[in-house]
């Protein structure tokens, strides 16, 4: 099946995480229907949004998972030259928003799945879709709950976000969280005798900047990253109501983006302990005075060792000599944790592109896809 029509169909479909993916999810089980592949629906709640999940091949062994995520962040404030939501050709790239991350890649897994149902393969190959994987990876726990129940898994998993086709083996974990500051009102007239909410955020911050400080310096390292350290980073404050009234409530939403080798939980005591020692000498006059820490979400990160029988495996279908780890999260530490799957990450085009306007992926870095995942069907026909 031509890959670039299936892109430019999935390009068309604005699944922006807050928005349904069903449309998306029906046009793919279509497509996989009328080559004779049965595809499984997993709904949220609200019916609005699914993960699918398909099998070619024996259904009782285990097999490779071709793993992609459906959903995309938004355009609105960006500035782009191409439509962010059909598929524009030119120079040698695929514009669209998701080309790079990662409806480029999806695409490429549904035409494998296609030609994968005409051949006898001795191997099944599975393919994996999800939703609200770019809000923490939220919607593929419940195809995870799934496959937790099956009678087989797949063996293996090759998560597909944007790697320029390199194997990556791992990325951090991310554990997302949130400090509440509560301090007391009062007319802006009279504002030192009243606690500034949005003060005590910042004196958080101050906090949160030397543990990453202290971390930077002296934590663990690994130099297969962009930034060989683990990071904690504040995204987002709130608080106030107009500026006449001293704050009695501001929030600071902030993550920490773990190495294997270090600890959260470690830092997470270290910052809970610096927020009480700056709210410690209010209490006499301000006993309701706090610093909060609550935990949000997570996610695992991905610590698939070199030498794994899925590396060898990618790696012998890409001719790639090395491997390499990536900044961003992806669904893989997932599948590894909770499911023990073997799992890389290989995929068409760059996550420099990704959330960009403008986004796209190379023709070339398409074909370097397709290619993989033909050798993949070949060696699957063969048993591996």
């Amino acid at each position: 099946m031509d890959v670039r029509q299936i892109l430019d169909q999935l390009i068309g479909f604005d699944t922006v995480s807050a928005k349904p993916n069903m449309a998306l999810m029906g046009y793919v089980q279509g497509v996989l229907a009328e080559a004779g592949i049965d595809a499984v629906l997993i709904p949220d709640a609200s019916g609005h949004k699914a993960n699918l999940y398909a099998t070619v091949g024996p259904q009782d062994r285990g097999g490779v998972m071709l793993s992609g995520h459906t959903d995309v962040v938004p355009v609105e404030g960006q500035a782009w030259t191409h439509p962010p939501f059909a598929l524009t050709e030119s120079g040698g790239r695929y514009y669209g928003r998701g080309t790079a991350d990662m409806k480029g890649f999806v695409a490429c897994a549904i035409a494998a799945m296609v030609s994968a149902a005409q051949r006898p393969l001795q191997t099944p190959l599975h393919l994996a879709l999800s939703y609200d994987e770019e809000i923490g990876c939220m919607g593929v726990r419940s195809l995870i709950d799934m496959l937790a129940g099956a009678p087989f898994r797949p063996a293996m998993c090759i998560v597909g976000e944007p790697t320029g086709m390199q194997v990556a083996t791992g990325h951090k974990g991310k554990i997302a969280l949130r400090t509440t500051a509560v301090g007391r009102e009062g007319h802006s007239a009279l504002a030192p005798l009243a606690l500034n909410a949005l003060h005590l955020a910042a004196d958080f911050i101050t906090a949160l900047r030397g543990v990453q400080a202290r971390v930077a310096s002296s934590g663990p390292r690994d130099g297969d990253y962009d930034v060989p350290y683990t990071t904690l980073h504040a995204g987002k404050m709130q608080g106030g109501v107009q500026v006449n009234i001293v704050p009695n409530h501001a929030t600071v939403d902030w993550e920490i983006r773990s190495l294997a080798a270090d600890d959260p939980e470690a830092l997470i005591a270290e910052v809970r302990a610096a927020c009480d020692a700056i709210i410690a000498p209010l209490r006499a006059e301000f006993p309701e005075a706090a610093l909060r820490v609550e935990r949000l979400w997570d996610y695992p990160g991905l610590r698939t060792p070199s030498d794994a029988g899925v590396v060898n495996f990618v790696k012998s279908l890409t001719g790639a000599n090395g491997t390499m780890k990536v900044a961003f999260g992806t669904e893989g530490g997932l599948f590894d944790a909770r499911l023990g799957i073997p799992t890389v990450i290989c995929g068409p085009g760059s996550m420099a592109q990704g959330h960009k306007p403008d986004e796209f992926v190379s023709v070339e870095q398409m074909a370097r896809c397709q290619s993989m995942l033909t050798a993949l069907v070949a060696r699957l026909e063969g048993g591996l």
